[in-house]
C-alpha cells in the first residue's frame, strides 16, 4: 500500500465524502484540512509520502515540488484541471498524474444553461429591481431559434450542445481535435465567432489556450451576443471582455471563471450589470462531489494495481 496524504481540504469537501470514509477504514491516511499557503509548506506536507490526492487548484505542484519529493509516485487531482501542475515536471520525476474527467460535466452544463438564461433574461437586474419596488419590464433575448456556438467538444462541451439543442437552439462548434463522430456541425472559430447568439468555452488552460479568446476574438463575435465561460479565466483576456461588455459590443457575459480568484471587492467586472457572475462553482453539487473524490481515491487504487486510469501525461 502507498502511504497517502491529503495537502489541502480546505474548504473541507473530502472529508465530508462517503468516499473519504470508506478509504480511511482500510487504510491510513495523512489529512490536512487547510491550505498550504506557500510551496515551502505543500513540500512540508507531501515529501515524505508516496501517494498525494490533491483537493485545491492552489496547491501548485512545480518543478522544485517535484524535486524536493523523490518519494512521491502518484497525484491524483480532484477535478479536471491540471493548470496547477507542472506535468513535464511530473514525467521528468517520474510522477503518474491523473484527474477526473466527465464526473462534472452534467453539473457544469446545466450551469452554463442557468448563467445563458439569466443573462439573455437579465434575471440579475430584474430581480434586484423587482426587489427594490420597481416593475421595470426590460426586454430580454430569446433563445430558441438562436445559434449556440460550442468552443472545446469534451464531456462538458457535448452535454451543454444537448442541453442547447433541447431548448430549441441550433448549434455549431469548434474544436482543436475536430471528429465528425461527435455529432456536431464543426466550423471554423472565425464562422463560429461571427455566427453564433452565444460563445461557450470549454478549453483546458494550458500554455495554448491562454488568451484564446483575445481583444481580436471577441470583436469578431455577432454585436448583441452572449459569452459564457465556466472553463479557466486566463483563456478568455479579461482586459478586453470587460471593454466588450461596456461598450455594449456584447450583450452580456456569464462567468464562473475569473483571472483572480477569489474575485477582488469591487472589481470592474462586479460594475456590470450585463454580467452574471458565479464563484466557480459550476461543478459543485453533492452528487458531483461525491463521485469526484470517489474516482480521486480510485485513480490511486487503480494505479497501485498496475493499470492507472485517467493519466493526464502518459
Amino acid at each position: 500500500m502507498l502511504s497517502l496524504v491529503i495537502p489541502d481540504d480546505f474548504p473541507a469537501v473530502m472529508a465530508a465524502s462517503k468516499a473519504y470514509r470508506d478509504l480511511t477504514a482500510a487504510h491510513t491516511v495523512a489529512y490536512y484540512d487547510s491550505l498550504p499557503g506557500s510551496e515551502e509548506t505543500l513540500i512540508e506536507r507531501i515529501r515524505d509520502f508516496e501517494g498525494v490526492i490533491n483537493i485545491r487548484s492552489s496547491s501548485k505542484f512545480t518543478e522544485r515540488v517535484f524535486a524536493s519529493c523523490p518519494k512521491l509516485k502518484v497525484l491524483s487531482l480532484w477535478g479536471t484541471g491540471t493548470d496547477n501542475v507542472d506535468l513535464p515536471a511530473a514525467t521528468r520525476h517520474g510522477v503518474t498524474v491523473t484527474n477526473t474527467p466527465g464526473v462534472a460535466a452534467v453539473s457544469i452544463a446545466e450551469h452554463c444553461l442557468m448563467l445563458t438564461l439569466a443573462v439573455a433574461r437579465k434575471i440579475i437586474a430584474l430581480h434586484n429591481r423587482t426587489v427594490a419596488g420597481e416593475w421595470a419590464k426590460g426586454q430580454s433575448i430569446q433563445l430558441n431559434g438562436k445559434t449556440l456556438g460550442i468552443i472545446g467538444l469534451g464531456a462538458i462541451g457535448r452535454q451543454f450542445a444537448r442541453l442547447g439543442q433541447g431548448i430549441g437552439m441550433k448549434v455549431i462548434a469548434w474544436t482543436m481535435n475536430p471528429n465528425p463522430a461527435l455529432g456536431f456541425e464543426l466550423v471554423e472559430l472565425e464562422t463560429l465567432l461571427r455566427d453564433s447568439d452565444v460563445v461557450s468555452v470549454h478549453l483546458r488552460q494550458s500554455p495554448r489556450t491562454m488568451g484564446f479568446l483575445g481583444r481580436e476574438q471577441l470583436a469578431m463575435m455577432k454585436p448583441g451576443s452572449i459569452l459564457i465561460n465556466t472553463a479557466r479565466g486566463p483563456i478568455v483576456d479579461e482586459p478586453a471582455l470587460i471593454d466588450a461588455l461596456r461598450s455594449g459590443h456584447l450583450a452580456g457575459a456569464g462567468l464562473d471563471v475569473f483571472d483572480v480568484e477569489p474575485l477582488p471587492p469591487a472589481h470592474p467586472l462586479t460594475r456590470c450589470e450585463n454580467a452574471v457572475l458565479t464563484p466557480h462553482c459550476a461543478g459543485i453539487t453533492p452528487e458531483v462531489l461525491e463521485a469526484g473524490l470517489a474516482l480521486s481515491i480510485e485513480n490511486v487504487f487503480s494505479y497501485l494495481r498496475g493499470d492507472a486510469q485517467n493519466v493526464v501525461n502518459r
